[in-house]
């Protein structure tokens, strides 16, 4: 069965089979990143392009090869170097790309609602690789992928989102795509970091890291973003670390065999110490493989729905 929708913007309201066909589909995405060619010709004859707006290493990077790998033609939207720079409106940047015959738009951009907007102007498929603090679909999927990899599982697993939850695209994908698949989701970071009424969605809000790593079975770390001044919201990044920061005595403590996911980039020594980061429970290693395939999935899945 196809997906129900011809674009991906977020996870809220996606359901249960749209995400579990995403997942099924990455699975035998990820055999073919591991042969001595990585390609397929699934794609070929598509364009897709990069349009964002906002700074990225892990998503840009891992969409321009899941797009390479699918034998698409893929092509990278700069703003620096665009006619953004002279002005020009996203309205008409995106009626001009698409005058050129493109199928699909991967779109990233610091205000909420815009890859909503492109579906309503343009007629390509769009895929959300975040946008604001609203949403990151892809993220949470590859998140969910590589649970469901080491644990076998998502349905009845407890996880656990810490640190800034408020300016987190990542951690509200999450949310909904964790609960769509059955798992019990929690948050715990300083409470002027956990938006009011969250619990709204059907999370829990825990206040001490110890007792979420004691309650849960994966914790998946946020980074603190500095550039969206979240360095506001406690009083120094020594006593946020000191607090709610994940280190090997932390966990050793616990006795808990946890699993251990961060979307990245990593401040280290921030919200995770170096030991945990590149230590045996965590899989962040694993999130970054996986993403290429997850995104090859999505690309799959939108662009034989033409």
């Amino acid at each position: 069965m196809p997906l129900s929708s011809r674009h991906l913007l977020g996870l809220q309201g996606v359901p249960r089979e749209d995400i579990q066909l995403i997942l099924d589909t990455a699975l035998t995405f990820r055999e073919v990143l591991e042969r001595p060619i990585k390609k397929v010709p699934t794609l070929q004859g598509k364009t897709v392009v990069n349009l964002f707006y906002e700074n990225s290493t892990r998503t840009r990077i891992s969409f321009e090869l899941a797009e390479k790998r699918l034998s698409a033609d893929s092509i990278n939207f700069s703003v620096s170097t665009s006619s953004v720079s002279k002005g020009e409106t996203l309205k008409d940047t995106i009626k001009n790309i698409e005058a050129m015959k493109v199928d699909m738009v991967v779109v990233r951009h610091a205000a909420a609602g815009t890859p909503l907007f492109l579906t309503k102007v343009c007629d390509s498929n769009i895929i959300n690789a975040g946008d604001g603090i609203h949403e990151h679909p892809t993220q949470a999927l590859l998140d969910m992928y590589s649970i469901r990899e080491k644990l076998g599982r998502l349905d009845g697993l407890k996880v656990c989102i810490v640190g800034d939850i408020a300016h987190s695209r990542v951690a509200l994908s999450n949310i909904y795509g964790l609960k769509t698949m059955g798992a019990k989701v929690s948050l715990c970071g300083p409470s002027t970091m956990i938006p009011r009424f969250i619990e709204d969605l059907g999370v829990d809000v825990i206040t001490n890291i110890d007792e979420a790593i004691h309650e849960n079975d994966v914790l998946n770390i946020l980074r603190i973003q500095l550039e969206r001044k979240a360095r506001e919201y406690f009083p120094s990044i020594r006593e946020y670390s000191k607090y709610f920061g994940i280190t090997r005595d932390r966990l050793e403590k616990s006795g808990k065999d946890i699993v251990i996911l961060h979307p990245g980039p990593i401040n280290r020594g921030v919200e995770i110490s170096s030991d945990v980061a590149d230590g045996q429970q965590q899989i962040i290693l694993n999130q970054v493989t996986n993403g290429v395939a997850v995104r090859m999935a999505v690309l799959y899945l939108l662009g034989t729905l033409n």
